[in-house]
């Protein structure tokens, strides 16, 4: 069995510390080895330029706030996470969202965690996050928490541990379905020896978890996407979501608010919204309540959004 030189601590995904390779590397392993270098790096060209010809980019902005487009990084060797590994995982953020939504709940409700002493009022009050204008809403099933994105690392011993929770406007799926289809293109074969667990239906799910947020007396609900623009450095992913979705994509100047109720406004007039994805940060949602300085958002829907719970 060939080996190859590890360094210490960090975990090495592929090898054990003496260099032996993991079971579940040992394909990827064995065909590396039949790869010319040249080819390799063939591959990795080939990458890039899917990743451009195709738009998936993202902005980095300066100190200057210039925007800078870039390639989403992309690492052509696959890493692989064993099935015994995610169940355990999946099982621990399932818990760990369980617990943050409860917690949202109890914070914008009845607060039992302050009155009962564990928490000190001061500690959420003084959260920059913390939004009072929706104390008290009731929420459709009791969900705050429909979409997360949790940052997972990996310690020199093995373990996992969350590195922080996003839970407002998390992003960067999109980017992981993609990086999917480029290993298909790139390694055909490999995709072919391994049971890779399937991601493709992401949009799909989350589009029927939006479907389930409408009122119930509604058969085909309008949903929208609302994006903050094309010069958000998460763009690409808001039009993928919308398109993959079947859903309109939208700024906060496509929405108004009439009534306590939201409409979007198309070429036919006014059409009523019943369910809003939005991409858009808190503070930028409502200049009413939120920061008056904003054009993002869409004045009156958080009115609009309590009148509706």
């Amino acid at each position: 069995m060939k080996k190859y030189a590890t360094r210490p601590n960090f975990w090495d995904e592929m090898a054990f510390p003496n260099g032996e390779i993991r079971d579940h590397y040992q394909p990827i392993f064995r065909q590396l080895n039949n790869i010319d270098l040249e080819v390799l790096n063939k591959k990795e060209e080939i990458a890039k330029k899917l990743f451009m010809n195709q738009g998936i980019t993202f902005t980095v902005y300066n100190e200057n706030e210039d925007g800078i487009e870039r390639i989403f990084p992309f690492d052509i060797i696959p890493r692989i996470i064993t099935s015994s590994e995610w169940n355990f995982l999946e099982i621990g953020v399932a818990q760990r969202l369980k617990a943050l939504n409860l917690f949202l709940k109890d914070i914008y409700n009845q607060q039992n965690i302050i009155n009962d002493g564990i928490l000190p009022a001061s500690l959420i009050v003084s959260c920059p996050h913390y939004n009072r204008e929706v104390f008290g809403i009731q929420v459709p099933y009791d969900i705050y928490v429909h979409i997360a994105g949790i940052d997972l690392v990996r310690d020199s011993d093995g373990t996992y541990y969350v590195l922080e929770d996003n839970l407002r406007t998390p992003s960067g799926i999109s980017y992981m379905l993609e990086n999917r289809e480029v290993t298909k293109r790139i390694f055909p074969e490999l995709m072919s020896e391994y049971n890779v667990k399937k991601v493709s239906d992401y949009p799909i799910l989350l589009h029927n978890i939006l479907i389930s947020l409408a009122p119930k007396q509604i058969q085909n609900p309008n949903i929208v996407l609302l994006t903050p623009g094309i010069y958000n450095s998460a763009y690409f992913e808001h039009t993928f979501l919308a398109r993959y979705m079947g859903v309109e994509i939208v700024e906060g100047r496509d929405l108004l608010v009439n009534n306590h109720k939201v409409y979007m406004k198309t070429t036919k007039g006014l059409k009523q919204v019943d369910v809003i994805y939005r991409r858009v940060d808190d503070e930028f949602l409502d200049p009413l309540v939120c920061r008056p300085d904003s054009l993002l958002g869409v004045p009156g829907l958080i009115s609009a959004y309590r009148k509706a719970m």
